[in-house]
């Protein structure tokens, strides 16, 4: 028997809602799938990550024209040496801190943005 798509989809113009309805709970319990869980499942995940979301990685995305002072900022917000805060400030784009408060963020953003860096909150 050859699968012919144009009848069936003729059949279902011809159906009542009720029919239909029944159809989809056979075909839901034939092959053991759901017609309505992907659409939820999708809302409450979509609705849960904007609620979520209580920290953030600051990225340095531009150092600005004040390179030394960029580094010294680096510095203070890092704790990290010379040479390392350096490197982070010379190969932007760099994550700066990773796992932080909204306010802590915000923080290093005034701090780095204050010697003409560019940040960017993810």
């Amino acid at each position: 028997m050859a699968f012919d798509k144009d009848a069936i989809i003729d059949s279902l113009k011809e159906a009542s809602i009720s029919d239909l309805n029944d159809l989809v709970k056979a075909i839901e319990e034939e092959f053991d799938v759901s017609a309505s869980a992907p659409v939820a499942v999708a809302g409450a995940v979509g609705g849960d990550a904007a609620a979520a979301k209580d920290s953030y990685d600051v990225e340095l995305t531009e150092s600005g024209d004040q390179k030394v002072k960029a580094i010294k900022a680096v510095r203070d917000i890092t704790g990290l040496g010379l040479k390392d805060a350096k490197g982070l400030v010379d190969n932007v784009p760099s994550i700066i801190k990773e796992g932080v408060s909204e306010d802590e963020a915000n923080d290093m953003k005034a701090k780095l943005e204050e010697v003409g860096g560019v940040v960017t909150l993810k």
